[in-house]
Formats: C-alpha cells, structure tokens, sequence
C-alpha cells in the first residue's frame, strides 16, 4: 500500500454550528458519528482557515545558498519570529502560485523567476483545517521600489534577512527558530538540496487540501 493520506467524507456530520465568527478564521462545532453504528454523535470543535502559502526564496551567496526570513510579531505569543515570507488564501480565486508571489512582493520586496513547489502540510489538524503550501522561488531579483508595497499593521516594522540555508538549519536543530512555516521550510530545503532539488513538484502540482 502507497504511504499516502486519503480522503474519508464517509463519517456522518449530523449539525454544524458557528461558535465564533472571527477576523482572519472562524470557530466551528460539528456534532459528526465517527461510525456508522454509533448512536451518539461526538462534538468535534475547530478552526475553519482559509488556509495560506508560504515561500523558501533562496539566493545564491558567497558561502552557499541564502534564503530570505523576515521577523514579524506574533501577539499570541509576545514575540518576535523569524519566518519566510506567508500569507493567507484569503482572495476569492486567486490562484495559489498568484498567492505566493504577491506575498513574496509585499513581505519583502522580491520577485522571482523560478517556482516550484516544496512542501506541503496541515498546520494542526486535530484542531483546525488550515492548510499550508511551501514553495521554493529562485532566480530572485527586487521589486522595482515604484511598485512596491506599503505595509502596515504587524507588518509595517518587518525586515528581510539573508541568511546560509546551513545556518538556518542549524537554528532549526539548536531550537533557535519556532514559526512553523520557517522550520518545516528549512528542513525540505535541506533534504531537497540533499536530494539534489530531484524532490521538487511543479508549481502547480496538486495540493490535499
């Protein structure tokens, strides 16, 4: 058998409900029979996301590949993570690689000439849907600064730094960095390089969503 998730829409969703209408995601309560011969539903409560895409820029640098984190705050936690540039599916229909690159523009004023996707993973799935797509962008160059964009919020303080891909793993290991786009970002791009880059998917590669 093929080491592979599967799709399993057969557990009955007997109610649905709206337990929090929020910003960014929503809660929700499901009352679902995990079994078909099981009398009481269970309550299952998660966070309906939109899900996001995430981007490893790499570049090459006088010691080796260098990929671009920026630091944003995350008020949940009361600090300031390094991450790679990310941001919601949160544009009716727009296409996920469109996401990715307009993130990239926004976060940190780069552009690139070659896609690919990286990874792919549920963020926390015993207690929320959300989805994220990691891909890889090089043959990076700047935006042009009259079409840059201006940030605000969280966002208006953000800064990109280029660091080894090998220092960045090694931030990983000695759990120096915590976003969890950032490690799993780091990690694939370590074993892809590994590998050669032979375990990379086209851009538009389907996505288990």
């Amino acid at each position: 058998m093929s080491l592979t998730d599967r799709r399993d829409d057969g557990r009955e969703v007997v109610s649905r409900r709206m337990l929090h209408e929020g910003k960014v995601f929503d809660l929700v309560g499901e009352d679902v029979r995990l079994d078909a011969d099981d009398t009481e539903p269970v309550v299952r409560e998660f966070l309906d996301h939109p899900g996001a895409v995430a981007v490893v820029a790499l570049r090459e640098g006088p010691q080796g590949e260098e990929l671009a984190l920026v630091d944003q705050y995350r008020h949940p936690l009361r600090a300031v993570l390094w991450e790679i540039p990310a941001g919601l599916l949160d544009v009716a229909g727009e296409d996920y690689l469109v996401a990715a690159q307009r993130e990239l523009a926004e976060e940190t004023d780069l552009q690139a000439g070659r896609w690919d996707v990286l990874v792919d993973y549920f963020t926390s799935p015993g207690g929320s849907n959300e989805s994220l797509r990691i891909y890889l962008a090089r043959d990076v160059t700047e935006v042009p600064e009259a079409e840059r964009y201006e940030r605000a919020d969280e966002e208006r303080d953000m800064t990109t730094r280029w660091v080894t891909l090998d220092d960045a793993l090694a931030a990983v290991h000695e759990g120096r960095l915590h976003n969890p786009s950032a490690v799993v970002g780091i990690l694939a791009a370590a074993s892809a390089r590994a590998a050669g880059w032979a375990t990379l998917r086209p851009a538009d590669a389907p996505w288990f969503r």
